[in-house]
């Protein structure tokens, strides 16, 4: 299979950094799990800014969240109360800290 640009900048960061993929896949998770919740949150006809005033932040909060970024784990647990959503932090056996 060809090699597109991506994975040229993946294998020459990872040159670099070893746990560059890691990172990357990390990247993946958060931005995917940020669609489904705000795929929830526009199910339910909230705008960022009530969604914001249920958890008691700003919506450039909930934007960054949406966004995918990294956030605190309170941010998202809050975020998560309110727009109808539970969310389970369950560590991996054996991981280790960066």
């Amino acid at each position: 299979m060809a090699r597109d640009f991506v994975d040229e900048l993946v294998a020459a960061r990872t040159k670099r950094n070893p746990s560059f993929p890691r990172l990357v896949d990390e990247a993946g998770f958060r931005r995917k799990a940020a669609r489904e919740l705000a795929a929830q949150r526009e199910k339910l006809g909230l705008s960022q800014t009530v969604v914001a005033a249920l958890m008691g932040t700003s919506a450039s909060v909930v934007s960054k969240l949406e966004s995918g970024a990294d956030v605190k784990i309170s941010t998202l647990v809050r975020y998560c109360q309110a727009v109808g959503k539970s969310w389970t932090f369950v560590p991996e056996r054996g991981a280790t800290a960066r």
